[in-house]
């Protein structure tokens, strides 16, 4: 049975209005990107522990560590590592920022304002995700510095980075999520910190996980951060060392595939999780 004229008018009018929301929330999370950016630029403290913290820690492992597990062979391996590191560690400004700003009330401005809470998150997620694309480029340029170099195609190193950026967008919505349940500062600041550790470093990023305990090493196999990491290592031509060994798993045998999937997957999760908890506190 065919639509009738009305039926048709009525759903071109909902698919409209569906849209014109949409793009009214994206020119809202692009106004409120530029707020969280101009708030940023003014806390150089920000800025400053944004980018040194991985220049330390590119430090640290090439340098501490590398030495005895495999020298520059290392280094060129450790890369892809910190890479994936960074962009988990950069959800802890997520974390905070948006619990300040429900901390100061300044989220109760937001909710006077014809807007959409979308946008509002959406807003914290970008403008953190603009920063971790900084802390990208200052950690590659740290890392060619003590021996990192690009192997792969220029089209490789286009995936490699899109991957990362990606992944980490996912997982400033993480963040997001705790922000959003801790709702202070000092909770966000604890909080934020507690999950990014074990998540970062129970993984392949660093290290081999052929000698981990058996739920660490399946723990590691199958965490994200490991097939990140092993994604950006082949796109780039970063060879693994022969002393450290990657389990033979699905995700690390397709470590591109299950980054992507598992990325797409944190955000369907994540995304809805956040915006139920913030409508909640917005509406007192």
């Amino acid at each position: 049975m065919s639509a009738t004229p009305a039926e048709t008018r009525s759903g071109v009018k909902s698919e409209a209005t569906f849209l014109a929301a949409g793009a009214e929330t994206l020119r809202n999370g692009y106004v409120l990107t530029g707020r969280n950016m101009r708030h940023v630029a003014r806390i150089p403290g920000r800025i400053t522990t944004g980018l040194v913290q991985p220049i330390m820690f590119v430090v640290l492992f090439a340098f501490v560590f590398g030495g005895s597990l495999g020298g520059e062979d290392y280094r060129r391996f450790l890369m892809a590592g910190i890479f994936a590191q960074s962009m988990v560690f950069n959800a802890s400004f997520t974390t905070v920022g948006l619990a300040n700003d429900l901390q100061k009330g300044i989220v109760e401005r937001f909710r006077s304002l014809p807007m959409s809470p979308l946008a509002v998150i959406l807003g914290r997620t970008t403008s953190d995700m603009v920063v971790g694309v900084a802390t990208l480029v200052v950690t590659a340029l740290c890392g060619l510095l003590v021996g990192w170099r690009v192997e792969g195609s220029f089209a490789d190193m286009v995936l490699a980075f899109g991957v990362l950026v990606l992944f980490g967008f996912a997982m400033s919505w993480v963040g997001a999520t705790v922000g959003v349940f801790a709702r202070t500062v000092e909770v966000a600041q604890s909080a934020g910190l507690i999950w990014l550790f074990p998540f970062s470093l129970i993984s392949t990023a660093f290290v081999s996980a052929e000698n981990m305990p058996t739920p660490l090493r399946e723990f590691a196999a199958w965490n994200p951060v490991s097939a990140v990491a092993t994604s950006v290592r082949d796109l780039l031509g970063n060879p693994t060392p022969a002393n450290l060994p990657q389990p033979d798993t699905w995700s690390l045998q397709h470590p591109t595939l299950y980054a992507v999937l598992s990325s797409l997957v944190v955000l369907a999760v994540f995304m809805p999780l956040v915006l139920m908890r913030y409508r909640r506190l917005t509406r007192g």
